[in-house]
């Protein structure tokens, strides 16, 4: 890399201006904060305001960080959906405490969730694998995530020997859910929501989960 290159990194910046965040906006509940950004973010057309990226810890014990769907949102916790063989799925089972950052930078905003994973039912993980398109559930099938593989011709021959095995036939059960997929929630520990100001005095919130009740706590930027 070049010294002008890397001086030209150095010098990328940008001074957010977009709004604030005071105690007075905050819910009592991180859930119910979330709902009310992420319902801003719909708003503002962002692409894909469900992405997040997922953060597990590596069998290697370095994290890997990925970004995913959110499929769903409560009281409970954050949904996502994946192949149980996956590396994220190895590593789940093996260290189930994860995190997960939402960012929107239209809005200049970041939503960080920590806490810990499971698995979600099985009727949870069958009703949303049947609204899925015929070519993701085939998919699910053909894919061993994660898995080395010899090349792009050997998935292909995968995605045809499925849909020859599971034809389309219009219904959302002509694709059964595999016993290698499904959902995980991770459940909430602590959610901050962080708001870009100028001059880099972010305005950071902290939720913590004590008990069964929320305490909120302002952070330094």
């Amino acid at each position: 890399m070049s010294d002008s290159i890397r001086q030209s990194i150095a010098e990328m910046r940008q001074d957010y201006r977009a709004g604030t965040l005071t105690p007075a906006d905050l819910a009592d509940s991180p859930i119910d904060q979330f709902a009310k950004w992420f319902d801003e973010a719909i708003k503002s057309q962002i692409r894909e305001p469900n992405a997040m990226t997922l953060c597990t810890l590596g069998e290697d014990g370095i994290p890997n960080a990925r970004t995913v769907l959110m499929k769903d949102f409560s009281d409970q916790g954050v949904t996502f959906y994946t192949n149980y063989g996956s590396r994220k799925g190895r590593e789940i089972a093996a260290h189930p405490g994860a995190s997960v950052l939402f960012f929107w930078k239209e809005l200049e905003r970041q939503v960080h969730v920590r806490g810990q994973v499971g698995k979600t039912s099985t009727a949870d993980s069958e009703s949303y694998f049947f609204s899925r398109p015929y070519d993701a559930r085939i998919g699910a099938w053909a894919s061993q995530q994660s898995r080395k593989i010899p090349g792009r011709k050997w998935l292909e021959d995968r995605v045809a020997e499925f849909e020859a095995k599971y034809p389309d036939d219009g219904t959302p059960n002509c694709v059964p859910l595999p016993d290698f997929w499904g959902g995980y929630r991770l459940e909430p520990v602590t959610v901050e929501f962080w708001q870009g100001q100028p001059g880099r005095k972010h305005d950071r919130f902290v939720y913590s989960l004590e008990g069964a009740d929320w305490s909120i706590s302002r952070l330094s930027p």
